[in-house]
């Protein structure tokens, strides 16, 4: 099968320039790299194509030859001729593309300068338990937490009586090493200085070389009012510290708010249950109520039934950022006494004789019963 024309296949005309190679190759590269297409033969052809194309428009030798004669001018010429993805052959500016191609499609280019030595700390996480008031009304509290410190010996340098690192003589402070396999280039982190760019010759006997160590410290959080449980709080920088001068890492506190004994929360509202008696349920009664901000007066009216709701705004939990307040919704039970004495049963009993025609939803209800029975 005959070749197609190097020009064509790179959208080229013939007297296309370096830079216009250079673009064109890079975009079909990109598109078309075995990486991104794995297991397509189709892709991997088209990638191979253009690869020997612009592998000999860059050299001016085989371009000239390719001019003057076509494909007969430099066959043989090309590294990718019966070499495959690991054919020999000198690429020229090649090389350096397919660098910067390599680098993009790992997501990052290629590192043109040394490394910055410094590391970001860890960041860590742990769980704070606070009261259901406190989650209600926010809370400043002291938390201990095991992190590591800048070493106090080496000044974070990590050198005995703070030298300072030298740069590391594998990867000349780059922090990767690289090598070529035909026209690749891999990059792997440099295994001397574990991808810092930096060594410590006469490490530090404290933190031994690590430029940190240890320490528990304590750390004031304000929990703000309205949180609840599985939030989370983010006090920046107040991770593990980094080295070699890099950022700390964040903390994140995630809060466990505390069953309490009344209330209920769902969201920013509370719930509690609040017992009345028969007679109080039946006459109607003026009570006090729990709330968060203490006891509040709530009028039961006559005839009120067990289960009913009933809402008291704004009573409930401050929305976080302090833009406005949810409810306290109250559930009233009418309690059933029990142990009741003679005077008691007495009554009672003469109230059953009465229930009959006070009472619309029994009332109700047996008379539908009857009514599906017949």
């Amino acid at each position: 099968m005959s070749k197609r024309d190097y020009y064509d296949i790179l959208g080229l005309q013939k007297g296309a320039g370096k830079d216009e190679i250079k673009k064109a190759y890079r975009k079909l590269a990109l598109k078309y790299h075995p990486d991104r297409n794995p297991d397509n033969a189709e892709a991997e052809a088209k990638f191979k194509e253009a690869s020997e194309a612009a592998e000999i428009l860059l050299n001016d030798e085989k371009r000239g030859r390719y001019d003057q004669f076509g494909h007969a001018g430099v066959d043989g010429q090309s590294g990718f001729g019966g070499g495959g993805f690991g054919g020999g052959g000198d690429f020229g500016d090649l090389g350096d593309i397919f660098g910067d191609i390599f680098g993009d499609i790992l997501g990052g280019g290629r590192r043109r300068g040394p490394r910055s030595r410094g590391r970001a700390g860890n960041d860590l996480q742990m769980a704070l338990n606070v009261s259901f008031s406190d989650a209600a009304f926010g809370v400043e509290k002291t938390i201990s937490i095991n992190r590591s410190v800048e070493c106090d010996d080496c000044d974070g340098s990590g050198g005995k009586n703070g030298a300072k690192p030298i740069t590391c003589d594998m990867c000349s402070g780059m922090g990767e090493v690289r090598r070529q396999q035909g026209f690749f280039t891999v990059a792997s982190t440099c295994p001397k200085c574990q991808g810092t760019g930096q060594m410590v010759s006469d490490p530090c006997g404290t933190c031994r070389g690590e430029g940190s160590k240890r320490k528990k410290v304590d750390i004031a959080v304000k929990v703000p009012a309205g949180i609840d449980t599985g939030q989370r709080l983010k006090l920046s920088n107040e991770g593990d510290t980094g080295t070699m001068g890099g950022p700390s890492g964040d903390l994140y506190v995630v809060i466990q708010v505390e069953d309490h004994d009344i209330f209920d929360r769902e969201g920013f509202n509370i719930y509690c249950t609040v017992p009345i008696s028969f007679s109080q349920a039946a006459l109607g009664d003026d009570i006090e109520v729990p709330t968060l901000d203490g006891k509040v007066a709530v009028s039961i009216p006559e005839g009120t039934q067990s289960g009913r709701k009933m809402r008291l705004k704004s009573k409930g939990i401050q929305k976080l950022g302090g833009y406005g307040q949810g409810d306290q919704i109250i559930e009233i039970h009418v309690e059933t006494p029990t142990h009741i004495n003679a005077e008691q049963k007495e009554i009672f009993q003469k109230l059953a004789e009465l229930e009959g025609k006070s009472n619309p939803m029994s009332r109700g209800f047996f008379e539908k019963v009857k009514d599906l029975f017949h």
